[in-house]
């Protein structure tokens, strides 16, 4: 197989705290990649660096093979992309919204209407793209960021935290259309969790990160292997390796703003 995302000994430095501490993965092309781990240990510092989002302070990232600091506008026309935070706009409708990134990604006018068309039907939104976004429920809001995320056919899909705040009708309805994608394409997924649940449906395979390193890595069955014990769970490997639970809880603003996510989808 190829590796379609190349990670060698990653640094991100702010100020005296080292957030990711020269961590080297590689994921292969078609591959559902999760990086799990608990709040502040460097999950999305790295998804901001391999999105050039962020600067590197030392090492090395290449995505569809162009290199994050050198070749950044490559590699934005090469990913999706959909963040935590708010990424629609609630006084616009789906479709306005879908056009605006439409033109953010370069797409022909001539193109731009059937591609919004096929993404909204992709993600059951067609019915409602005519409705302003702020009418939309949690569970829609995160459709419609995917679609963004889909109009200009990326080779890799990013995703932090794709389904917190959701109820479980809602995280299910993301999950089976992450599951169609990957069934559809042979499109990347490169996606942070805190659900163990969901990592061990969607994922091919998982790294774990704590304290800015990556502690493990591996297919989910290969990861419980890892573990002593009757049929470890995820969880189990989870808590195997992140280390204290009590210091595993984010600081002041992760927390805040990991919040912030929950109400507004909710």
């Amino acid at each position: 197989m190829t590796a379609i995302i190349e990670v060698s000994h990653l640094v991100k430095q702010f100020g005296e705290h080292r957030a990711v501490n020269d961590v080297s993965f590689s994921v292969e092309k078609g591959e559902v990649f999760g990086l799990l781990g608990p709040n502040g240990a460097g999950k999305s510092t790295t998804i901001k660096m391999l999105t050039t989002l962020l600067t590197i302070t030392s090492g090395e990232a290449r995505v569809n093979g162009f290199d994050v600091e050198r070749q950044t506008t490559a590699v934005r026309h090469s990913i999706g992309y959909v963040p935590q935070a708010l990424s629609a706009d609630g006084n616009l409708t789906g479709f306005e919204n879908l056009l605006i990134f439409a033109k953010l990604y370069d797409l022909p006018r001539g193109v731009r209407k059937e591609r919004i068309n096929e993404v909204l039907n992709y993600v059951g939104l067609a019915d409602a793209s005519s409705q302003l976004v702020r009418t939309y429920s949690g569970g829609m809001i995160r459709r419609l960021e995917v679609a963004q995320s889909l109009l200009h056919q990326p080779q890799v899909l990013f995703l932090d935290e794709p389904t917190v705040g959701l109820d479980p009708v809602a995280r299910q309805a993301i999950w089976d259309h992450l599951l169609q994608l990957k069934a559809e394409s042979n499109m990347t997924i490169f996606l942070t969790t805190h659900s163990m649940e969901e990592a061990d449906s969607l994922c091919t395979r998982i790294g774990i990160m704590h304290r800015g390193v990556i502690a493990a890595i591996g297919t989910p069955d290969e990861l419980k292997e890892t573990v002593d014990g009757d049929n470890p769970t995820l969880n189990d490997v989870f808590v195997h390796y992140a280390g204290d639970a009590l210091e595993s809880g984010g600081s002041y603003r992760e927390t805040s703003r990991a919040r912030r996510t929950a109400r507004r989808l909710g």
